[in-house]
């Protein structure tokens, strides 16, 4: 596993956003782990995360792109922080979009904000992790509708790995449907495998207990090739 994929790992549980224990998600699963992005709050880590963004988007779309585009309300610090990061890094002007969940009629009018979207663009999708798809069933039709555009991916930061709609995982859910590919910085193969049984600021994360409630989780939910 990469330098980075490791340090995200560690970067995501030093900073709450992902947590082990008894968690009912949205879908009404009991979950044994849960990621809130929103738990990113200060400006040091927003920095750190579009960096980690950046060089997963990098490594699995490259760099021929557009412009960004976070879907609401998330995936707008997320969108800015990693054009910010990619500039940083790699020295590439890329442009942040983002929708409002409201249509605005003065001003500024409009769906999007940001940068406007327009014929011939080639738009990377960023979202924190994606469960259902509902999200893209949004932002896809808002994105096609600004005209001719040919979206590159959707990068997540962490593949729950566990079924959609289907048996498939969302992620796999949506390259089907869509016909783009899919991708996430880290998936919770790559968590287990870096946290279980290691002692991380003398505690262990994933113990025995925490890694037998995630083997069950995927008996039951688990995503099938």
């Amino acid at each position: 596993m990469e330098q980075y994929k490791q340090e995200f790992i560690d970067f995501m549980v030093e900073s709450n956003v992902l947590k082990f224990g008894d968690f009912t998600l949205k879908s009404g699963r009991k979950s044994p782990f849960f990621m809130n992005a929103g738990s990113y709050v200060t400006g040091t880590q927003l920095r750190k995360l579009g960096e980690y963004y950046a060089k997963a988007i990098h490594d699995n779309f490259g760099l021929d792109f557009d412009v960004l585009f976070g879907p609401a309300y998330k995936g707008i610090p997320l969108s800015v922080a990693t054009t910010m990061a990619i500039s940083e890094l790699y020295g590439k002007d890329i442009r942040y979009c983002s929708n409002r969940k409201e249509v605005k009629d003065h001003g500024d009018a409009g769906i999007l904000l940001g940068s406007p979207i327009k014929d011939g663009d080639k738009v990377v999708i960023i979202e924190d992790v994606t469960t259902s798809g509902k999200s893209i069933e949004e932002t896809f039709p808002i994105i096609k509708a600004q005209g001719n555009v040919e979206i590159k991916g959707l990068m997540v930061s962490l593949n729950r790995m566990e079924r959609g709609k289907g048996t498939k995982s969302a992620l796999d859910e949506i390259k089907d449907l869509y016909g783009f590919p899919t991708a996430a910085i880290v998936s919770m193969a790559d968590v287990v495998e870096h946290l279980y049984n290691k002692e991380k600021n003398r505690k262990v994360v994933i113990d025995n207990q925490i890694k037998a409630a995630i083997d069950a989780y995927y008996e039951q939910y688990g995503a099938q090739a």
